[in-house]
């Protein structure tokens, strides 16, 4: 039922585009093909869907575990997201994403975790330094611009505001990242990820 996934990227990329304007910088920089980590900034709850429009196939994506009930655990299935405990971040996750992205699917990860408050950038988190690190993909940096401003977290009232996404050049780690073990380490090949998100503008 694959068509439930295009007809939820058609509606959100027409919506992007009509109520918001999207405008999408750096598209020459995206990674198309293989597995590709994809970090972003964290604004909104349209953050997910906006980074998803900016691909012509499917996109793995996270989501609160809590979320999954009823009617919205075969929704979130259907959209390939995979529930994850933000509370307690537990490894068979963490296994999933490195999973998906080794046989080659694109996932998106937020480094903050949560969505902003007030629009300035947070810190990474060392997760995702274990994640780029044991799936070996690279990791394609993407900064959202105006999507706190359309919806605010704590707000559920759509407003109108020009969102922009920017593509970075992706990133590869090095040899003696790659071999990274600790969580020093993971540490800060996360800091080197949010480094390259906060450096688009």
């Amino acid at each position: 039922m694959r068509w439930i996934y295009w007809s939820g990227w058609l509606l959100f990329g027409a919506a992007f585009r009509s109520l918001f304007g999207m405008r999408v910088k750096g598209a020459e920089h995206l990674i198309t093909e293989g597995g590709v980590l994809v970090a972003s900034n964290h604004q909104s709850y349209l953050d997910p869907p906006l980074i998803g429009n900016l691909y012509q196939d499917e996109m793995v994506y996270l989501a609160r575990k809590s979320l999954f009930k009823g009617f919205f655990r075969w929704l979130y299935g259907q959209w390939n997201a995979i529930p994850v405990d933000q509370e307690k971040p537990d490894m068979a996750s963490l296994k999933t994403i490195i999973r998906k992205l080794k046989e080659g699917h694109r996932v998106l990860l937020f480094p903050e975790g949560s969505r902003t408050l007030d629009g300035a950038l947070g810190e990474a988190a060392p997760g995702i330094g274990l994640v780029a690190v044991k799936s070996g993909v690279p990791i394609q940096p993407v900064r959202i611009s105006g999507a706190r401003e359309a919806l605010p977290r704590g707000s559920a009232r759509i407003r109108f505001a020009r969102i922009t996404v920017t593509v970075g050049p992706p990133i590869f780690l090095t040899p003696e990242e790659r071999a990274a073990k600790s969580k020093d380490e993971y540490d800060r090949i996360a800091k080197r990820i949010m480094a390259a998100i906060a450096a688009l503008d």
